[in-house]
């Protein structure tokens, strides 16, 4: 697996990949928000020795369907796409996820590679080969594992981000933080980790650096992989809950108050140290994200929602990555149904919703 590029230089770093990668056919899938701010900057890039189909989809996560997959798939038969043509996906997480497994089915896959424009992006979704669409009600539902030819991560799209976008994407950098080395958890809990764009950057190198190595070891998520669903699988029932109610919340706040739970089943099972959960209420959820509303009616979706996940087999045997501190995380942990909504009925009560 190609590791991340890493660059100061977009345009430059592009030019090189293109020269790099044999190709006949380029291909760009951006979203409406990427094409007015981003896509720019780096055009005549694009352009410069070939003609280059721009492929536009609306931005957000409710466009991460199948519709906006198959206008995509349209988009490159009208174009001529072949099995040596190039797409290239610059966006955030719902571009280059959407755009990884429209590459990865089209004539039984082309290749692609990805630009992230978020912090999200770079830290989570453009590296790893996993790639999807989100498919009744529930988060990438329908995809397949393919890998970029390569992933271009640079800073210079964050300038144009909003403070919510950032937030999302630190949600993700603190996962990673709890699950691999208490030294850059306390970079993450260092309130200036927005403000310093030379702090922030560091701990995304970092993300990606040890999501890499994770990835290349366990590609399929047969193994060590897991530990990177850590927070994840009560932040995408309580994400995928809210979307069913046309009030989604970003990916990173979802994980952030996954992590919530996640913790305090730890804290069960493995007895991780309490004052780990009021560390993290304190310092970084209620310092950046808002909790998600739910009630004790909730419940039964929010299992529901789990037992849906491509993670879990069955209800009664769900399983969660858990802490025994911070940087040691174990996989496959048992959960009942009643361990969970007894850690849900915490969350509400730490959380004042």
């Amino acid at each position: 697996m190609m590791l991340p590029l890493r660059t100061e230089n977009l345009r430059a770093a592009l030019a090189a990949t293109l020269e790099e990668i044999s190709h006949s056919g380029l291909f760009l899938l951006t979203d409406s928000n990427v094409a007015t701010h981003v896509l720019p900057k780096i055009l005549n890039v694009l352009t410069d020795k070939e003609e280059a189909r721009i492929i536009e989809i609306p931005a957000g996560e409710d466009n991460k369907n199948l519709d906006t997959l198959t206008q995509v798939w349209s988009s490159l038969s009208e174009g001529g796409a072949t099995r040596n043509s190039l797409l290239i996906n610059l966006g955030g997480g719902v571009v280059t996820d959407l755009g990884g497994f429209a590459a990865a089915s089209f004539k039984r896959g082309i290749r692609f590679v990805n630009i992230p424009t978020t912090v999200l992006g770079a830290v989570d979704a453009a590296v790893g080969g996993k790639t999807g669409i989100d498919f009744n009600g529930l988060k990438n539902e329908i995809g397949a594992f393919a890998n970029a030819e390569c992933v271009i991560i640079s800073s210079e799209p964050l300038a144009t981000l909003p403070r919510e976008e950032i937030l999302s994407g630190l949600g993700e950098i603190v996962k990673t933080a709890m699950i691999s080395s208490g030294e850059l958890y306390q970079k993450v809990l260092d309130d200036k980790i927005l403000s310093d764009t030379n702090l922030l950057q560091d701990a995304m190198a970092e993300c990606v650096r040890f999501k890499a190595r994770v990835t290349e070891e366990d590609p399929h998520e047969s193994g060590l992989r897991k530990i990177l669903n850590f927070g994840h699988t009560a932040g995408h029932a309580l994400e995928s809950l809210m979307l069913t109610r046309h009030t989604p919340v970003t990916h990173g706040c979802a994980v952030a108050n996954g992590i919530l739970v996640a913790l305090i089943l730890s804290h069960m099972h493995l007895s991780l140290q309490s004052d780990q959960i009021y560390l993290y209420k304190d310092r970084i959820l209620q310092h950046y994200f808002p909790p998600i509303p739910f009630t004790c009616k909730d419940y039964d979706k929010l299992a529901e929602i789990i037992s849906h996940d491509k993670k879990n087999s069955a209800s009664s045997d769900w399983k969660f990555v858990l802490l025994s501190a911070i940087g040691t995380p174990h996989r496959d942990i048992s959960v009942s149904k009643e361990d969970l909504f007894t850690a849900l009925d915490i969350y509400k009560d730490l959380t004042g919703i």
